[in-house]
């Protein structure tokens, strides 16, 4: 597309916004960063190569007249600024899709936990074959990949507010991981929260494809309000045709077997769950069984996402920093059956219910070590379902010595809260986790 002298303006200082003004820049155009705080981060760079920015509001005069406009997904629909805003205002993943043509080669990837993992690894297996980068929510913008040659497909991360802000966007394969109860304040409630997760579903046509969660109450519901050909992944196996699912430790795609679980470095139904929906777009991508089996074989699970961190004499370390919310924590508390595991959970509080995770832990936990703000609530919580081995901890590094102190098989870092009572976000909680494990294995 002819970018030459358009104005840009970005909504948000976000990396979005920064990783993506190079792509316009490079056609162009005149960009254009508009941020309501007051933190000027990481502009330097950009501010020499002509890109222009203001902090501390949005101004009239800054938004006036844009020939594109792409929001950051953080910023509220009900913001003011909005109504200073007089063209269609794009999410970066809409903007790709429709302005640069790209939703056919576009695999997008959502839900309320694990599509991290599916999409790092969905990445993983097409680039055997593809240029198939993994952009979007996972921390990489997709316009930081259009330098050079183009890619074979885009394989996104889209949470539920990128997904707010893609009002048209209609992808080739998108795929649904689950739904739980997540962000709902920004959603206005839970209805809205599923209403910007699935709309884009009921946009496909029949010459797309859809992948649902077969063991998952929302996610089967919405199979009669879509026009795309359904494939289903299922921890069992069903009489559904085009299911890839899990049966006597082994992985079936349409009857074939794929790979047997004891051949994957994840740990989990629910890491096996991420492994089907991989392969379902894989195989819809035309990459054949033996492919697939070998890339699998040598995929690790990203950092924070039940990350084994190290083994010191009998225990096992995990980090899962990134399970800020119980229904994440859910899936790693049962991914240890039959071991002797001491859980490391707290932080800030989401308020969320615990009924669930509570319930969890009274199966799967010996012990639980509680830190941060949300101590209060969880201690009560358990101890009202009688469960009572909980130990209070200041520090997360006193955490992990207090978990380790009678030697259990696995030491589980899964806070089910957010990070920002104590950290910066998930990935400085994971690698503080991740520091202190190796620093105690180094000191024996």
């Amino acid at each position: 597309m002819n970018l030459k002298n358009k104005k840009v303006l970005f909504l948000g200082n976000s990396l979005t916004a920064r990783k993506s003004a190079d792509f316009f820049l490079d056609g162009g155009a005149n960009v254009f960063i508009s941020e309501f705080s007051d933190k000027k981060d990481d502009i330097e760079e950009l501010e020499k190569k002509g890109v222009k920015f203001e902090f501390g509001g949005h101004s009239e005069k800054f938004l006036e007249n844009p020939d594109i406009c792409i929001v950051s997904p953080s910023i509220k629909d009900s913001s003011p600024v909005f109504e200073k805003i007089n063209t269609p205002v794009y999410s970066d993943l809409e903007f790709v899709g429709k302005a640069l043509g790209f939703e056919d080669k576009m695999i997008l990837i959502t839900g309320t936990n694990g599509k991290t993992t599916t999409t790092i690894l969905t990445s993983f297996i097409l680039s055997e074959k593809y240029k198939a980068p993994y952009v979007g929510n996972v921390g990489v913008p997709p316009l930081s990949c259009f330098k050079g040659e183009a890619p074979d497909y885009l394989v996104v991360e889209a949470s539920s507010y990128q997904l707010h802000y893609s009002k048209t966007l209609s992808p080739k394969i998108a795929i649904l991981c689950n739904i739980t109860p997540d962000h709902i304040a920004w959603h206005n409630g839970m209805e809205g929260y599923i209403k910007d997760k699935t709309d884009i579903l009921k946009r496909m046509d029949e010459n797309s494809f859809v992948v649902l969660n077969y063991n998952d109450p929302y996610t089967k519901t919405f199979a009669d309000d879509i026009k795309a050909q359904i494939y289903y992944f299922s921890l069992n196996k069903t009489d559904y045709e085009n299911t890839c699912y899990l049966d006597c430790g082994k992985i079936y795609f349409k009857g074939e077997e794929i790979i047997s679980t004891d051949e994957i470095q994840l740990e989990g139904n629910h890491n096996y769950q991420n492994v089907m929906c991989a392969i379902i777009a894989a195989k819809l991508t035309g990459l054949d069984n033996r492919t697939i089996k070998e890339a699998v074989k040598k995929f690790k699970a990203p950092a924070h996402r039940l990350e084994f961190i190290e083994k010191i004499g009998k225990t096992s370390y995990y980090n899962d920093s990134k399970a800020t919310n119980p229904e994440a924590s859910n899936v790693a508390i049962t991914s240890f059956p039959n071991k002797n595991v001491v859980l490391i959970a707290g932080g800030r509080d989401k308020n969320t219910p615990l009924d669930e995770f509570v319930s969890l832990i009274k199966k799967n936990i010996e012990k639980v070590v509680l830190i941060g703000e949300a101590k209060e609530r969880f201690k009560i919580e358990l101890n009202n379902a009688g469960f009572n081995n909980i130990k209070e901890e200041k520090t997360l590094e006193d955490a992990i010595e207090e978990a380790s102190r009678e030697n259990p098989d696995v030491v589980l870092f899964s806070p089910a809260c957010a990070s920002f009572d104590m950290f910066d976000n998930f990935e400085v909680r994971g690698e503080c986790f991740r520091n202190y494990v190796l620093k105690k294995a180094n000191s024996k």
